[in-house]
């Protein structure tokens, strides 16, 4: 179960990656549940795969080349713990800021639920303070 739990994960982290919306929105069709619960802010309070693919517009929008970089990865029973490194390039607007051509780095952690090899349930821990002060940049 925690390889196949694994596996799903990690279809979904290659599409991530491509950097396709198209990719990635057909991964969340094939690995996440329909009534998937998702543990984060998501824009306009959609719920399900749909706030999952609104979160990667937003995402590819403002940071066409983001990679995400798993650290480590626990699993145990029907959930998976991953850490992971994302970086990017601000070259669209986020969270209400203008294009600053600045690169990120940050950190973040999801625990994700499984049930029947889709994802089910999703927490996550983005470090979004460290995100927006690169994107300030130094005060002048």
């Amino acid at each position: 179960m925690t390889t196949t739990n694994k596996a799903a994960f990690s279809r979904f982290h290659d599409a991530v990656n491509s950097g396709d919306l198209d990719a990635i929105s057909k991964a969340i069709d094939e690995v996440v549940a329909p009534d998937l619960v998702f543990h984060a802010p998501v824009p306009n309070g959609m719920t399900g795969p749909e706030a999952l693919k609104q979160v990667w517009v937003t995402l590819l929008r403002a940071f066409p080349d983001i990679q995400v970089t798993t650290e480590e990865v626990v699993a145990e029973g029907d959930k998976v713990v991953y850490r992971n490194t994302v970086t990017g390039t601000h070259l669209g607007e986020y969270r209400g800021r203008p294009p600053t051509g600045r690169s990120v780095r940050y950190d973040e952690i999801f625990i994700i639920r499984f049930t029947d090899g889709l994802i089910a349930e999703i927490w996550g821990v983005v470090d979004v303070f460290g995100q927006l002060q690169q994107l300030q940049g130094e005060a002048s």
